[in-house]
């Protein structure tokens, strides 16, 4: 069975919420998007330019400042049409979880290794760092239930990654206290 492209229904539908250039786009993916997807800028101005060839997108020229021209990007109708298929159909197939530091984990063979409290101590504090990160972001966002139900969705994928971030955090300071007993 052919991969289906994710990248393409996350552009329909971030032109969904409103019309956004190439730039507004790519910076999507370093801000809410970022948090679950990731995409750089030489996958997503070729993906744009085939869905505008196929008829899904289409531009408009819009002028900032004095002179200069950007490509603004909408919906077309059959945009529409194929977003609300992707977003209404099941997904029936779990992510792939690539973690690099739990696949070092797995090759460390003894507990008494002297680089296992660091590299495990040093993973905690980035996943607190991003707890308190996504944390901030929910306050900013989503300061009133009003908010929390104008997005949903939205709000819903940010509770998610700091549950995430809480539960992973936590289970590296309980692994923690686990070697330091046994050391």
């Amino acid at each position: 069975m052919a991969r289906k492209n994710t990248l393409r229904y996350i552009l329909l539908g971030l032109l969904s919420k409103k019309k956004m250039s190439g730039y507004e786009l790519n910076q999507s993916f370093k801000n809410e998007i970022g948090e679950f997807w990731q995409a750089k800028h030489s996958q997503i101005y070729p993906e744009l330019a085939k869905m505008e060839e196929q008829g899904i997108i289409k531009h408009e020229i819009a002028i900032t400042g004095s002179k200069l021209e950007k490509k603004v990007y909408q919906l077309t109708e059959e945009g529409k049409e194929q977003l609300n298929e992707w977003i209404h159909a099941a997904t029936n197939e779990l992510p792939v979880n690539r973690d690099e530091f739990v696949l070092k984990l797995y090759f460390v063979k003894d507990v008494n290794d002297p680089a296992l409290i660091e590299i495990i101590d040093q993973q905690r504090e980035l996943h607190e760092e991003k707890r308190q990160h996504l944390l901030e972001r929910q306050k900013l966002i989503f300061p009133t239930e009003k908010e929390q139900h104008e997005n949903y969705g939205h709000y819903l994928i940010l509770t998610h990654a700091i549950n995430r971030e809480t539960e992973y955090t936590n289970w590296l300071t309980e692994v923690l206290k686990e070697i330091k007993k046994r050391n």
